[in-house]
C-alpha cells in the first residue's frame, strides 16, 4: 500500500501506512532516528495483512518521509505526532508496540489514550532515554559541546554509521515526559517487554525497572540472551510476532 500524509496543525506533514482490518488494530511506533521502513515495522506490517487486522506504521516529525527538520524534533512533539496518528487514522482498540524510544512514546500514548490501548509490546524500549543521556552517557566532551554550541554528535553504530545531531533542547524538552523517577506509571493494561542481554544502547535492567514502575500486575519481560538492541533478526521477528499473536489473542479473549 502507497504511503499516505497526515496533515498536523502547524503544516507539517506525517508520512504514514495504514490498512483497515479486525480490531483491536496494531500501531508501530519506531525508534530515535528511525523509520517505519525497518525490519520490524515491515513485518508486522505483513503478518497484520496475512491476519487481515488493521495495522498503522509512520514517521514522527523529521524522521524518514515525513517533513521537519531532525534536529528540531522534541520528545513532546513526538509524543504529540503519535497521538494524532491515533486519534485521526485509526478506528477501535489498539495494541501498542513500541521499540526503543518508540517504547517511550507508546507509554505516553497509553496514559494519554487510556480507553483506546487494549495492551503494549515494547521492544528494547526506553523511556526517559534523554535523562539518561545527560546522566552520564554523554561524554564530557559532548556536553561542553552541548553548551557551547547547542547541540553535540552522537555516534551512530547502525545504517551508514554517520554521526548524527542531537540538541540541547532536546534533552531540556525530554526531562517533561520521563516516567521512570515517579513511584508508579498509572498503566494497567497487559504489557510484554523483549529486551536482548548483549543491548550496548539500552541496559536490558531498565525493563526490570519499567516492568515494576508499571501499575499494571500483567506485565512479562522476555530476556533474549545474545539479543542486541535492534532484535530484528529472523529469529526476534518471530519471536516479536508470536509474541504478539500471544498478546492479541488474550486481549480478544478477555472481550468476549
Amino acid at each position: 500500500m502507497a504511503e499516505a500524509t497526515l496533515q498536523r496543525s502547524d503544516g507539517e506533514r506525517l508520512a504514514y501506512v495504514h490498512h483497515p482490518g479486525k480490531t483491536p488494530g496494531v500501531v508501530f511506533f519506531a525508534g530515535f532516528n528511525s523509520n517505519m521502513q525497518g525490519d520490524k515495522a515491515l513485518a508486522l506490517d505483513a503478518w497484520c495483512r496475512e491476519q487481515g487486522r488493521q495495522f498503522t506504521r509512520f514517521d514522527y516529525f523529521g524522521h524518514g518521509a515525513s517533513s521537519g527538520d531532525f534536529e528540531a524534533g522534541t520528545v513532546g512533539r513526538w509524543i504529540g505526532d503519535a497521538i494524532a496518528v491515533l486519534d485521526e487514522l485509526t478506528a477501535g482498540p489498539q495494541v501498542l508496540v513500541g521499540s526503543s524510544m518508540g517504547g517511550w512514546i507508546m507509554l505516553q500514548v497509553a496514559l494519554a489514550r487510556p480507553g483506546r490501548v487494549s495492551a503494549l509490546l515494547g521492544i528494547a524500549p526506553a523511556p526517559d532515554f534523554t535523562a539518561t543521556l545527560r546522566g552520564g552517557r554523554l561524554s564530557p566532551e559532548q556536553m561542553l559541546q552541548l553548551e557551547l554550541s547547542g547541540a553535540c554528535d552522537i555516534e551512530n553504530c547502525y545504517d551508514d554509521g554517520q554521526p548524527y545531531t542531537i540538541s540541547r533542547q532536546l534533552l531540556d524538552e525530554g526531562a517533561d515526559h520521563c516516567l521512570l523517577q515517579g513511584e508508579e506509571i498509572a498503566i494497567d493494561c497487559p504489557v510484554r517487554i523483549l529486551h536482548g542481554q548483549r543491548d550496548p544502547d539500552v541496559p536490558w535492567e531498565r525493563s526490570l525497572l519499567l516492568a515494576e514502575k508499571l501499575a499494571s500486575v500483567d506485565v512479562v519481560v522476555s530476556f533474549i540472551k545474545d539479543g542486541d538492541h535492534r532484535l530484528s533478526r529472523p529469529q526476534d521477528l518471530q519471536r516479536l510476532l508470536r509474541t504478539l499473536d500471544s498478546l492479541l489473542q488474550q486481549v480478544e479473549g478477555a472481550a468476549v
